[in-house]
């Protein structure tokens, strides 16, 4: 069978029926075709007989078939027979980050999150010895099963010819360019990929942060050692996949979606996504290490029936005492009251109230940047304990050596005399924090009121004697176990005040 005679219900292999002609390009066509023998959908490259590249396309084919990074497509058959060349891979469904950007905005973090599983994945490829050279939002997918696709490892290049006399550079770039675009939604690069060009700042490439407000720092430094090979917060340009995976390693991962129980055949379907909702939300799972971002750690089903029985222990205690009480005094005779005793206690002394910030921001002076995760900040007085703000994650406790501390400063508005500061923070031990109280947002003129040196849970820092200012700041020292690394996490912050100030 030539070529020529592929069409629509053309069977290759006796097994893989030619359906819908989904792209054509250059004498390559991609095809949605039908297993028959596992009754599934799959994607078929077929190729004209004027392509000059079959055998090359065939061997990277072939290659990339022994790739085992479920990140990566899957590469099913591969042949060059009778005058027929095709290539058989998996039939991926999902949206592709050109999809994400173009339909929603998405969370500087989860946009990292998707380059982060690429660079995982293209790592792998790399220790194969096989490239990409063709990284563009299109071929990156987050699928309907809700896990991370890195389309066309060596196959793209070979059928659209590319080469490169430094890969491994190549490569990076690429994926400097795809987290360049997840966190701005604009295209840093010479090719029409469907999104907006990076703007320019006398002819030199803006920063993420230039061009998009609330982008995290550390994601902002990543993104130029990748892309703009500059060293940044001390840390020198990102110059393998490897490297750049190692990088953004510390970014919070999207959680699979649950296993559908449909057959395969209706969880697979093209390089063409469909729309969905990129980020669903599983059911809540008890993390092995404490709370996970903006979120408590669950209570399991035999927790909460001892709770239940705690509850009603309590409450029958305190009927008893409330009963035992009455019943003494409606026994007791009254008692005459002498006008000439001396003087009765005094009342006793007012309850701290709470005093609401004006404002707080993630406060790091010995940073490149002075900031740390602001747009976060305001997750820490807004009374919910769902939300939290939280450090940069670094790769020690001691804030990877980079600097002596890292905090939150709230601006109370004006002086206030300060009570005490609770604290709700994970349930992991190993944080060193300070209360810090001063009349400007200077780290010199914050002074230590108060420390504790194995912070977590519910946590009330008092100052030894009274101390007044408009000033109010959390300041880690050492921050705790966090997902392999090391992260400062507050969930809310309570400044209390004597009632009188």
């Amino acid at each position: 069978m030539s070529m020529s005679a592929v069409e629509p219900g053309t069977r290759l292999a006796n097994r893989f029926r030619l359906e819908d002609r989904v792209t054509e390009f250059g004498g390559a066509t991609l095809w949605k075709a039908i297993d028959e023998i596992l009754a599934r959908p799959v994607a078929v490259h077929t190729f004209s007989p004027e392509f000059p590249r079959v055998n090359e396309v065939v061997l990277a084919a072939r290659a990339a078939s022994r790739l085992t990074d479920p990140r990566l497509t899957q590469v099913f058959d591969a042949a060059d027979q009778d005058g027929t060349a095709y290539v058989v891979s998996e039939w991926v469904s999902g949206e592709s980050l050109l999809d994400l950007l173009t339909s929603r905005p998405i969370e500087p973090e989860r946009g990292a999150a998707l380059v982060a599983e690429a660079a995982e994945a293209l790592a792998h490829a790399h220790a194969a010895g096989l490239t990409h050279l063709h990284l563009t939002p299109s071929r990156l997918v987050w699928t309907s099963g809700g896990t991370v696709k890195l389309l066309g490892v060596a196959v793209d290049a070979a059928i659209l010819g590319l080469s490169s006399d430094d890969p491994v550079r190549e490569d990076t770039e690429g994926l400097g360019r795809l987290l360049y675009a997840a966190l701005t939604g604009h295209w840093p690069g010479d090719m029409d990929c469907g999104l907006p060009p990076a703007p320019l700042d006398y002819g030199r490439l803006c920063t993420p942060r230039q061009v998009t407000a609330g982008v995290p720092g550390y994601l902002d430094a990543i993104t130029c050692r990748v892309l703009l090979q500059e060293p940044r917060r001390g840390q020198p340009p990102l110059t393998t996949p490897a490297e750049v995976a190692e990088a953004l390693s510390e970014v919070p991962r999207p959680t699979p979606a649950p296993i559908s129980s449909a057959p395969p055949s209706l969880n697979l379907r093209s390089e063409a996504p469909d729309t969905m909702d990129p980020w669903p939300t599983p059911s809540p799972q008890p993390p092995a290490q404490g709370p996970q971002h903006g979120q408590r750690s669950q209570t399991g089903p035999a927790s909460k029936v001892l709770l239940t029985i705690i509850v009603l222990l309590v409450m029958a205690a305190v009927g008893l005492g409330a009963w035992t009480v009455g019943k003494n005094l409606g026994n007791t005779p009254p008692v005459a009251h002498n006008s000439s005793a001396g003087p009765t206690s005094s009342a006793p002394s007012a309850k701290p109230v709470t005093v609401k910030p004006v404002s707080a921001t993630g406060f790091d002076p010995l940073g490149d940047d002075k900031e740390e995760n602001p747009e976060y900040a305001s997750a820490a007085i807004d009374g919910k304990s769902s939300t939290d703000w939280h450090t940069d994650t670094y790769k020690s406790a001691e804030l990877g050596r980079l600097k002596s501390g890292v905090g939150l400063i709230l601006d109370m508005g004006k002086p206030i005399q300060v009570s005490n500061v609770t604290l709700s923070l994970p349930n992991a031990d190993g944080a060193s924090v300070e209360l810090r109280v001063g009349d400007a947002a200077d780290l010199s003129s914050l002074k230590s009121v108060a420390k504790n040196e194995n912070a977590s849970g519910s946590v009330t820092l008092t100052p030894s004697k009274a101390v007044t200012g408009q000033y109010v700041l959390v300041w880690f020292t050492r921050l705790p176990y966090f997902e392999g690394k090391y992260r400062g996490t507050i969930y809310d912050i309570l400044v209390h005040s004597p009632a009188s100030a």
